[in-house]
């Protein structure tokens, strides 16, 4: 497979103190999406019943999390014609307010996410001072009241060629598309893994374009089995739950913190690499973990390598962020540096790694030219078999390594 382009950061050619002493912000893959997510309008009704029906609108499907594409580098996008009939006239007709107070917890709610606006097309919808195609993304996966209005737009998708992207992890998109697909799986990952309240346990309501979830106070479920249906009856009033109270009122999405390092030799001339037991012969990656509570990311890291492999750090540098979509990380890229005397590697601590050990920053140069890859699939051209093997370039492991090799660590160094 051909690598994908990384992604363009913010502004790649505007001079700054900044950028000449740190050099140009690095992009990481699943990051640069071309669209301006508008949060505040969120809560906007009216802007979103425009935005679902604007003719520019794209809806991205998601079967059990695999995206509808054309092919495994191509997204494909449906139109509002297309999800109608599982979605309804305007979800948003109503207000948020009175969406709650309708909750129904026996009636399945196709789970929709506003994800942006693309300011790029000039013909796109045009509300306030804002401007652009909105994008949404839509859970199309058969389930509860909705599953037959589902499978049937999934067969519809299938008729015209298309298909849902099986696998894990999807690098063979191009940069901005992974971008737009990054933001949609992990919210509607998110979506489908709190179905409940943290709270009191009732079921909750997904709200805010499918960014928060909330525990409504009455349920109309408790209806359905009263004389003459819901006309003159009260729904039940659900169990008290602390999230209706003060300013926890809603449960937002999560993002977790990992830390992921390329560490670097006393004398600079050697990076320190792991593999995991599962993982193909001779592959190997830097060292990563999660941030836990009350630590910060330097800490993190130091703990990290230590625990992992033994080896003791000293200055560690933030280096470059990626989202995660898999399901909600957030890789926070860092180089750090061994102290003099730390470098012995002892395996005996946490039992994660089957191997770690120094590389010659010319090994990594060759791996990095020859031997990357995608866990499971093949080396480039001119690899030689019994060399080491590295992730991807979509990969920040990847841009960590290629940093340090391109002098990262030595004076004046850039980013």
């Amino acid at each position: 497979m051909t690598p994908s382009v990384l992604p363009e950061p913010a502004f790649p050619d505007l001079d700054s103190m900044l950028s000449r002493k740190f050099g140009k912000e690095v992009a990481n893959y699943f990051s640069g999406s071309p669209l301006n997510r508008v949060s505040f309008l969120r809560t906007d009704h009216s802007f979103l019943s425009a935005a679902l029906k604007h003719p520019t609108t794209s809806f991205l499907l998601f079967n059990n999390l695999d995206p509808l594409a054309k092919d495994p580098s191509n997204l494909e996008f449906a139109s509002y014609g297309d999800v109608r009939p599982l979605i309804g006239e305007d979800p948003y007709s109503k207000s948020e307010g009175h969406l709650i107070s309708e909750y129904d917890s026996e009636v399945t709610i196709p789970q929709l996410l506003f994800l942006g606006l693309d300011e790029r097309n000039k013909e796109g919808l045009t509300y306030n001072i804002y401007a652009g195609s909105p994008f949404f993304a839509l859970d199309v996966t058969p389930k509860g009241t909705i599953a037959s209005q589902a499978e049937s737009l999934i067969q519809t998708m299938q008729s015209r060629g298309l298909q849902f992207l099986e696998g894990r992890i999807q690098a063979a998109l191009p940069a901005q598309d992974a971008a737009i697909y990054a933001q949609a799986r992990a919210l509607l990952d998110w979506n489908a893994r709190n179905p409940f309240c943290g709270q009191c346990g009732q079921p909750t309501m997904s709200i805010n374009g499918g960014m928060k979830r909330t525990c409504p106070p009455k349920d109309m479920a408790s209806l359905r089995g009263t004389i003459g249906g819901n006309v003159g009856a009260a729904p039940t009033e659900r169990p008290d739950c602390a999230t209706r109270k003060g300013i926890s009122n809603l449960c937002f999405p999560r993002t977790d913190p990992t830390v992921i390092m390329a560490v670097v030799s006393p004398d600079g001339k050697k990076v320190l690499i792991g593999r995991q037991k599962r993982w193909p012969p001779y592959w190997y990656s830097t060292l990563a973990g999660f941030v836990e509570p009350a630590e910060s990311v330097e800490e993190a890291v130091r703990r990290e390598v230590w625990e992992e492999s033994g080896v003791i750090l000293g200055r560690v540098v933030i280096h470059s962020t990626q989202p995660w979509p898999y399901p909600a990380n957030l890789m926070i890229g860092a180089i750090a540096q061994c102290i003099p005397g730390g470098e012995e590697i002892v395996l005996k601590h946490d039992p994660e790694l089957e191997d770690a050990r120094w590389a010659d920053l010319e090994e990594v140069r060759e791996a990095l030219r020859v031997g990357t890859s995608a866990l499971g699939e093949s080396a480039q051209d001119g690899y030689k078999e019994g060399n080491l093997r590295l992730p991807a370039g979509t990969a920040i492991a990847n841009q960590l390594l290629t940093a340090v090799v391109n002098g990262f660590v030595w004076e004046a160094p850039k980013i």
